[in-house]
């Protein structure tokens, strides 16, 4: 049976009543799907500070009758995001979860780098990609979810907080040929693309929409209704995906 996956990302949670009506509308209509989707995936940017009020909002937000798999991004804390979102003791680490979602395997990577806005898959998360990857039964298609895109995407913003060691990413995924896709956040536009022969789906952002270079100036359209897209993995292991806006 096909799998089906929905992604959102960049919620920006910060304790207002806009950032929560936002996730609210979106979370509410993936509830009431006639068809339940298989899990939802959260790509990180889930709190706009990384304190521990907006994980514990984000945990009550997130809550749903389907599995929720989350990874960090450039605004988010490891330690406040163990302790409100996942329930865990705070550790410094990177956030590297498997999950087994019907015969797929969905790696949720930590690309963030405490600190900094700059994305990168640190020595610790590579390895334990390549080990992860290495252990799977024969034939079972992964997909890798992360927050930073590894591709260029022709605005000044995204572009200008990058991937950092997207050649060493490459390489990973020559030698998993069961990986089938990569899907990210971070630049706040739905996009697809590719990625040393995969393809790499950017989810659209709950908080605002880029406006890209040809749209204008300002970079943040805060008036486009917040969006999620659709994946389908067939049982050719082919990823098909839909975009949606959720409106009021």
């Amino acid at each position: 049976m096909p799998l089906l996956l929905a992604q959102i990302s960049d919620l920006h949670l910060d304790g207002t009543d806009r950032a929560r009506e936002r996730a609210t509308r979106v979370m509410d209509y993936l509830r009431a799907l006639p068809t339940p989707v298989d899990a939802l995936l959260v790509t990180g940017d889930i709190a706009d500070h990384g304190s521990p009020a907006e994980y514990e909002e984000a945990a009550g937000l997130l809550a749903a009758p389907f599995p929720v798999l989350t990874c960090p991004g450039n605004h988010d804390a490891r330690g406040p995001m163990r302790t409100g979102l996942l329930g865990e003791p705070s550790s410094g680490g990177p956030i590297n979860r498997l999950h087994r979602v019907g015969g797929a395997a969905i790696l949720m990577c930590d690309s963030s780098v405490p600190g900094e806005d700059d994305g990168l898959l640190d020595d610790t998360t590579l390895a334990w990609l390549d080990s992860t990857l290495d252990e799977l039964p024969p034939g079972t298609p992964a997909l890798l979810a992360f927050h930073h895109p590894p591709v260029t995407l022709h605005h000044p913003l995204p572009d200008g907080y990058p991937l950092q060691n997207d050649q060493a990413l490459a390489a990973l995924v020559a030698r998993h040929p069961g990986v089938a896709a990569l899907l990210t956040g971070h630049a706040h536009t739905p996009a697809a693309t590719t990625f040393a022969g995969l393809p790499v789906i950017v989810g659209p952002a709950i908080t605002w929409t880029l406006r890209l270079p040809w749209e204008g100036d300002q970079p943040a359209d805060r008036d486009q209704p917040p969006a999620l897209a659709f994946h389908i993995l067939d049982d050719r292991h082919r990823l098909a995906t839909h975009f949606r806006v959720v409106l009021p």
